[in-house]
């Protein structure tokens, strides 16, 4: 196994051990608001510094830039963490979230892992070398035709600006798939993508850390990644859409008109 992805994958499986004890005692853990809608529990801390612990036991020298602790100095290497994504599922005890670890080399995006503790599903990539679900290579779908596409995407929740622009995009696709769903972690929504659960995905908004390791399991299972209106500024805007050729063109097509009327 390549190094970076070994210590990716016993990283995520660390925290995704802390995280399925504490499941157990929801009504017991210390929890905290950042913001409207955006919490923080001791679990998406304990869970960080698991991670954080096991990066730099291998590579001390490594930049971190993790969801509760920030950005850390140091090398050409910096490891992208998320160590709870799906905060508000887990604390609600819906059981869809996930660890998303993923490293990136001079702004290139190199490993990715996005654990899931409660199904035990491990999605893992290493740029050019494909993508994985627990060992099995995974491909994004091939649907074509929009009528039959089941759609994902993540609706305004923290910061409602983008609530008028997210409405028209959604208005403008939902009649025209078999679903759109929002299950409210899009660390796995896009592993989903990537292993042809999902078609396509959208999203306005997001952290890198919600979206680096989802880049590059889509990308190594042969998908498509761009901003909703066809940039390239995704992993900076946290605009972000996502599928496979077929779909992500069909997409494109759609939401670029409306994007760059808000713009």
């Amino acid at each position: 196994m390549n190094p970076f992805l070994n210590t990716a994958v016993k990283a995520a499986r660390l925290a995704g051990r802390v995280i399925t004890i504490n499941a157990e005692k929801l009504d017991r853990l210390t929890i905290q608001a950042k913001g409207h809608a955006d919490f923080v529990s001791e679990v998406d801390h304990q869970a960080e510094q698991e991670i954080m612990y096991a990066i730099r036991e291998s590579y001390p020298d490594h930049a971190i830039y993790a969801e509760e602790s920030g950005r850390t100095a140091g090398n050409d290497f910096e490891w992208i963490i998320d160590p709870l994504d799906g905060t508000t599922n887990f604390l609600h005890g819906i059981p869809q979230y996930a660890v998303s670890i993923a490293l990136r080399e001079n702004g290139v995006l190199k490993v990715a892992v996005v654990y899931d503790p409660i199904k035990d599903e491990l999605f893992t990539a290493v740029k050019g070398e494909g993508a994985l679900l627990n060992d099995r290579r995974i491909r994004v779908s091939k649907t074509e035709n929009m009528a039959y596409s089941l759609l994902a995407t993540g609706f305004p929740y923290k910061d409602m600006n983008n609530l008028d622009l997210w409405t028209d995009c959604f208005r403008a696709v939902l009649p025209e798939t078999s679903g759109v769903r929002r299950a409210g972690s899009a660390a796995l929504d896009l592993a989903w993508v990537a292993a042809g659960r999902y078609d396509g995905f959208w999203e306005f908004g997001l952290n890198a850390w919600d979206i680096a390791a989802g880049v590059l399991l889509i990308q190594e299972a042969g998908g498509m990644v761009s901003e909703v209106d066809g940039g390239r500024d995704y992993m900076i805007s946290g605009d972000i859409m996502a599928g496979n050729s077929a779909i992500y063109r069909k997409m494109l097509r759609k939401f670029s008109p409306i994007v760059q009327k808000y713009k």
